[in-house]
């Protein structure tokens, strides 16, 4: 009886130790806009799959296999940098489709732990996201929302790869390609 008595006082302990060994925490940023335009026009603009003009980050895209499930697109960013996408979902009557990062090239290489670490283009891992149209009269509500973990998998990251930015960069993306859809739909 007294050798479990002996134990209490480590309790604690060992809690805060078990909290603070854990890894990332998978975010999530959904951001959402109301453009003054039909559905119809909003979704004339975004469903290609191929076709991501209207997001100011990306310089060009290259697909393959269109608008169907496993088709892959390239996206070339302004920077240069690339990044792969895979079509998971893609529903024409709902205007929506679904998509996730499976490759990224490296913005750059840092030194951190003691380990040569590469730093991806979007600093996420495991990022998968959607797109959906919703028809609200003769406006249109366009939601994208994405899950995704840092990029650094491991404890203590280094600034380059945390979570503040890596949902920094998420909705940063998001919100300049909402702005930019909502000003090509309502010319």
């Amino acid at each position: 009886m007294k050798k479990s008595y002996l134990c209490i006082p480590f309790l604690p302990f060992l809690f805060v130790a078990a909290a603070q060994a854990h890894g990332p925490v998978r975010q999530k940023v959904e951001e959402q806009i109301t453009i003054n335009a039909p559905a119809q026009k909003v979704w004339g603009i975004i469903k290609d799959y191929g076709d991501m003009s209207w997001l100011p980050a990306i310089k060009n895209t290259t697909v393959n296999g269109g608008n169907t499930e496993g088709a892959t697109r390239v996206l070339t960013l302004q920077d240069g940098g690339t990044i792969t996408e895979e079509l998971k979902k893609y529903d024409e009557g709902k205007m929506s489709y679904a998509y996730k990062i499976t490759e990224m090239s490296t913005a750059k290489t840092i030194t951190h732990a003691g380990a040569e670490e590469k730093v991806p283009v979007l600093p996420v891992d495991n990022y998968a996201a959607s797109i959906d149209l919703e028809a609200k009269g003769e406006t249109t509500v366009v939601t994208w929302k994405a899950g995704f973990y840092r990029a650094y998998v491991n404890n203590n990251p280094p600034p380059e790869m945390n979570e503040e930015v890596a949902n920094t960069a998420v909705k940063g993306i998001f919100k300049a390609g909402l702005e930019n859809l909502k000003s090509l739909a309502e010319k």
